[in-house]
C-alpha cells in the first residue's frame, strides 16, 4: 500500500473515485459511488473541501460532542494532507467540492481566496452544520454541478465561480455562528490563551525565546494559527497579534516602575531583541516612551 497518494489533478482524482470529468478544474463529486478503500494519507493539490455525515470511516478526527449534527464541512487549501494509512476496509461518504488554483485565475475570487481562513483550519476545526444550513450548502453545490452537466458556453465560467464564491460566504457566514454558538468553549480557551500569557511573562521564557508568537500561542492551545486568530479576534475584537502586544505593554507598565533597572533590561526581559523596538512599541500602545511614562508616574 502507498504511503502517501498525491492527486495533481482534477481528473486524477474524480477516476480515484468512479467519478467523471465534467470540466478539467472543477468537480463536485459523489464519494458514495467510490469503491471501498483502504486508509491513506491523501494530498491533494487543489482546493478540496468536503461535507461529510458525522459518522463516517474515511476522516478520523475525533468529533466531540458538537450543537449541529447534520453535516460538517472540512476545508483543504492545494499541497494540504489529509487521513492516515491503515489496513482496513471503509466505504466513503459525503461528497467533495474540488477546484484547482487555476480555475479562478483573473477573477475576484482569485484576490480574496486567502480571507477564507479556514482552508488553513485543522481537520477538529471543521465546521458543523445544521440541517437548514446543510439545505444551503446542498443548494449551492447542485448549482456548480448544474453548470458543469450544462453545455459550456461564455457563461459558464463566471456563473461556476460564482457559486464557488457564494458557498465560500455561507461558509464564512455559518463559521461565525459557530464561534458564537459555542461561546462557552471560546471564552475557556481565550482564558487559557490570558494564563499562557501570564505564565509566559513570570518566566524566563522572553529572555530565551523572545516575545510570544501567535502560532506559538496557537500550538500551545491546540489549534490551527487561523483558527486562533479568528477566535480571539471574533471574541475580543482584537488581533491575536495586537492581544499578545496589550499583555505586553500591560508587563512593561508594572516594571517600568522599578527603578534599578534600565529600559534596554526590562525590553531584553519581556523578550524583545533590541530595547528601541520595545520603546516604539510602547509610544504606539501609549502615547509616551518609556522613560517618559517612567518620570510621569
Amino acid at each position: 500500500m502507498e504511503d502517501l497518494i498525491d492527486f495533481k489533478n482534477i481528473k486524477e482524482y474524480n477516476a480515484f473515485n468512479n467519478q467523471e470529468t465534467l470540466h478539467p478544474l472543477v468537480s463536485v463529486v459523489d464519494l458514495d459511488l467510490a469503491a471501498p478503500r483502504q486508509g491513506r494519507r491523501l494530498r491533494y493539490e487543489f482546493y478540496t473541501v468536503f461535507l461529510k455525515k458525522i459518522h463516517c470511516g474515511d476522516l478520523r478526527y475525533g468529533l466531540n460532542n458538537y450543537d449541529y449534527e447534520e453535516g460538517t464541512l472540512i476545508f483543504l487549501a492545494p499541497g494540504q494532507i489529509i487521513g492516515s494509512n491503515s489496513e482496513d476496509y471503509y466505504q466513503p461518504q459525503g461528497i467533495a467540492l474540488v477546484f484547482h488554483p487555476d480555475l479562478i485565475i483573473g477573477t475576484p475570487l482569485a484576490k480574496n481566496i486567502h480571507d477564507y481562513h479556514f482552508f488553513s483550519y485543522a481537520v477538529n476545526e471543521a465546521l458543523h452544520l445544521s440541517e437548514q444550513e446543510r439545505i444551503i450548502i446542498m443548494d449551492c453545490l447542485s448549482k456548480i454541478e448544474y453548470e458543469l452537466k450544462h453545455s459550456i458556453d461564455k457563461h459558464s465560467k463566471q456563473l461556476i465561480v460564482s457559486n464557488i464564491e457564494l458557498f465560500l460566504h455561507y461558509c464564512t457566514r455559518f463559521y461565525d455562528r459557530q464561534f458564537i454558538t459555542r461561546d462557552h468553549a471560546n471564552k475557556g480557551i481565550l482564558e487559557k490563551f490570558e494564563e499562557l500569557l501570564n505564565s509566559y511573562f513570570l518566566s524566563d521564557k522572553p529572555l530565551n525565546k523572545g516575545l510570544p508568537s501567535v502560532t506559538s500561542c496557537a500550538e500551545e492551545l491546540h489549534l490551527s494559527t487561523n483558527y486562533f486568530g479568528d477566535l480571539i479576534k471574533k471574541e475580543t475584537g482584537k488581533t491575536a497579534q495586537e492581544y499578545i502586544q496589550a499583555k505586553v505593554i500591560e508587563v512593561a507598565k508594572e516594571r517600568i516602575f522599578d527603578a534599578d533597572k534600565s529600559i534596554s533590561e526590562i525590553a531584553y526581559e519581556l523578550g524583545f531583541k533590541y530595547p528601541q523596538h520595545f520603546s516604539r512599541l510602547f509610544k504606539q500602545r501609549t502615547g509616551t516612551t518609556p522613560n517618559e511614562y517612567r518620570n510621569l508616574n
